[in-house]
């Protein structure tokens, strides 16, 4: 029995996109216990990182779905007694939306200006606009000092993935390859 190409890109997809929800949840984890500050208002956090290069590797579609699994999950995992913020996870879920529209439908020339404005799009709209509205009922105006965090955690994560997609092994591993000249 052979595995035809639309099944191998189908579970390449299928593959990825779960090993990046749960990457994400495993540093959303981390962070909430290790870099969490003034009750949850300020944290350190890259769990935006697998969620936006799966916008970017497989579109808006898997890249939304990964933001909304992964969470959901970690929302799971919180042992938080309150229902989840829906608003939130509409911006878990922006992120990797934004990152796959731009990457697949406006800067569709693979490269590092697509990951640059994929993610800074997916940043600003999703982690600075979309998720403070929804952690405004909780910490008031005091949500505007994730601004200057996600000002630095934002180009982190943009160098990160731009490192990762220079490799060629990972690009390869991912079905990531750059049209040629």
């Amino acid at each position: 029995m052979s595995i035809d190409s639309k099944q191998k890109n189908r579970m390449i997809l299928l593959t990825t996109s779960a090993m990046m929800a749960a990457l994400s949840v495993v540093i959303a984890i981390f962070c909430k216990t290790f870099l969490n500050f003034g009750m949850g208002l300020f944290r350190i956090t890259f769990e935006n990182l697998p969620i936006i290069l799966t916008g970017i590797l497989f579109g808006p579609i898997a890249g939304g779905v990964v933001g909304l699994i992964s969470d959901f999950v970690s929302y799971l995992f919180s042992g938080q007694v309150y229902p989840p913020n829906l608003i939130v996870t509409i911006g878990a879920t922006m992120v990797g939306v934004i990152s796959g529209v731009i990457s697949h439908f406006v800067i569709r020339k693979k490269g590092t200006a697509q990951i640059i404005v994929s993610g800074a799009a997916a940043h600003i709209i999703s982690s600075m606009i979309i998720k403070p509205i929804g952690l405004y009922q909780f910490y008031g105006a005091l949500v505007l000092w994730r601004i200057p965090i996600y000002l630095v955690i934002a180009p982190l994560e943009i160098i990160v993935i731009c490192l990762l997609l220079r490799r060629q092994s990972f690009a390869r591993f991912v079905g990531y390859r750059k049209e040629e000249k």
